[in-house]
């Protein structure tokens, strides 16, 4: 029971967070749009200079590529354009443990903390990767 499926349209970003309307989701989607534009031009000097290691262009590689699924799915799927949905269907709840009552405050009134609990897709879980990578790895190169 340490992995689920679910079918979950998500309006704004990690974690189900978004911006107010009515205005937010289309900002949302632009400063992505941005965003990876920016990625993808830094990503093409850094080829261009060859002196980074091919595991930090693979790090960003995933992070853009993981931010363009989004970006397509937000833009394209689940209402008019710019103001879609990104579908998130993974969970790893790795278990369930019942809180004391004195740390009932932390999830509610029913004391069950899940650990990991998040529905995630994999474009989300390849920005997670390349970030985690970036700072695990290449830290030294951003000094």
């Amino acid at each position: 029971d340490w992995f689920r499926i679910f079918y979950i349209e998500n309006n704004g970003m990690a974690f189900g967070m978004e911006l107010p309307d009515p205005y937010g989701k289309l900002i949302l989607t632009l400063f992505r749009i941005i965003v990876v534009g920016w990625g993808v031009f830094y990503v093409h000097k850094l080829i261009k200079q060859n002196s980074f290691p091919s595991g930090l262009l693979i790090c960003f590689g995933l992070i853009i590529g993981g931010a363009l699924g989004n970006i397509i799915d937000s833009t394209f799927y689940g209402d008019h354009l710019f103001h879609g949905k990104v579908v998130d269907m993974l969970s790893f709840p790795f278990f369930t443990v019942d809180l004391p009552n004195w740390l009932s405050f932390l999830e509610g009134s029913d004391r069950m903390f899940t650990f990991f609990a998040p529905v995630f897709n994999i474009a989300d879980s390849g920005i997670f990767v390349g970030i985690v990578s970036i700072l695990l790895f290449y830290r030294r190169h951003f000094k």
